[in-house]
């Protein structure tokens, strides 16, 4: 699976997928799984890098104490808003507003899709922001927050 990065906009972001074949309804169940358990989890504010305790351990957390206070004063890092999985032929993509996530909730992607690629449906592609000029985008949906920071 090649992974390529585009012109990106952290609150405009397509996920473009393009797979050997046309996916079917089971292949399209596990991509939508994955992409709705990837958002649920940024929109709790899972992909925040500043609460890495675990990860900046290291490999030996026997004993290891977990600072509470230090988690709960750091910023929050949370998803805003994701559009349907579209799907045309061997192309799927997806729209984000991605907030003030981490980028460490696209390595998670990435590496879940990366096995799905390996176990269940073969993915050519995934291509993170831009558009594609084959395949307009129109218009975008609208954060959940636009209207309470006076965005509209």
């Amino acid at each position: 699976m090649e992974i390529r990065f585009r012109e990106f906009d952290p609150f405009n972001c397509w996920i473009w997928l393009r797979f050997s074949n046309a996916p079917g309804q089971g292949e399209r169940g596990y991509i939508e799984t994955v992409f709705d358990s990837w958002f649920f989890l940024g929109k709790l504010g899972g992909f925040n890098a500043e609460t890495l305790q675990v990860q900046d351990e290291g490999a030996e957390l026997s004993g290891m104490v977990y600072d509470g206070e230090r988690a709960a004063t750091a910023m929050p890092a949370l998803m805003h808003n994701m559009g349907e999985m579209e799907y045309r032929g061997e192309w799927a993509r997806c729209w984000l507003d991605l907030g003030t996530s981490d980028a460490i909730g696209f390595d998670v992607l990435i590496n879940t899709l990366r096995q799905l690629d390996a176990d269940v449906v073969q993915i050519e592609e995934m291509l993170i922001g831009g558009i594609n000029d084959d395949w307009p985008v129109g218009e975008t949906p609208e954060s959940p927050f636009a209207a309470l920071s006076g965005l509209e």
